[in-house]
């Protein structure tokens, strides 16, 4: 796995995924392969119940690196975002669900990394901008997603000023799930992490990839979608035995997806 720029942990099925270049963890093509390179690796790997997407330091990614893109032709730019969008694709569909922890700042591709995870929880000094315009380029891959997330307006606000936004606000415009005080931030990790593992292995990567066709699909599709992925669950034994244990009363005891 490739770890030179990201700490990989394991324990059980939860797996914390760590940019490991601070202070600002900026991107690069180094950290880009190691991200993605980390996601195919977790992606082929049947018993990850989780992945946790956090940063080293007091950033969980500050973007891209301006070094980087101020030396770039036409031709190498292509080269670099489709790379960075092939990795952060690589998170966006992964198999089981991405937890950002996002422990600071997330800005520019940082901000979109957060983006493509499932949920996002943030410190309570953690800020989230867009600021690539003021540097002469657009925001783009997981930036897509902002309008339905946020509504046009709010996105429009962000990408067209370059401005960013506190935890709070992120909370109140609907970016994070919750926002917790540094003192207990990890705490809160633990804690929903431990609410997604202790759900059905196999129903919630059904869940997850329906999430992600719910995003690209027209409505009728998406129904569709659910019907094929309700059926697919009776064939794990996960509905039996979640359901027996209902209704006698007990934890259900679920096995690893095959």
């Amino acid at each position: 796995m490739a770890e030179a720029a990201i700490r990989v942990e394991r324990r059980g099925g939860v797996v914390r995924c760590t940019l490991d270049r601070p202070p600002l963890n900026l991107l690069e093509p180094g950290l880009i392969g190691s991200l993605h390179a980390t996601f195919d690796t977790l992606a082929a790997d049947p018993t990850v119940r989780l992945a946790v997407v956090t940063g080293a330091g007091r950033a969980f990614s500050g973007g891209m690196d301006v070094r980087v893109l101020r030396d770039l032709d036409a031709g190498t730019a292509t080269a670099l975002i489709s790379a960075l969008h092939d990795a952060i694709e690589a998170v966006h569909k992964a198999p089981f669900p991405v937890l950002a922890a996002v422990n600071g700042h997330a800005l520019g591709a940082g901000f979109e990394l957060a983006l493509a995870c499932d949920l996002r929880l943030a410190a309570a000094e953690a800020t989230f901008g867009l600021p690539e315009v003021r540097v002469g380029v657009p925001s783009v891959i997981q930036a897509a997603l902002l309008p339905a997330l946020v509504g046009p307006g709010r996105a429009a606000e962000l990408l067209l000023t370059g401005s960013s936004i506190g935890a709070e606000q992120a909370l109140a415009w609907g970016l994070v799930n919750r926002v917790v005080e540094r003192a207990g931030f990890e705490a809160a990790v633990e804690t929903m992490s431990a609410a997604i593992t202790a759900c059905a292995p196999a129903a919630v990567r059904l869940q997850k990839q329906l999430i992600v066709r719910w995003r690209e699909s027209d409505l009728p599709t998406a129904v569709r979608a659910g019907i094929a992925a309700f059926a697919a669950s009776y064939a794990t034994g996960e509905p039996r035995e979640g359901t027996t244990a209902f209704l006698e009363k007990r934890p259900p005891r679920f096995g690893e997806p095959s």
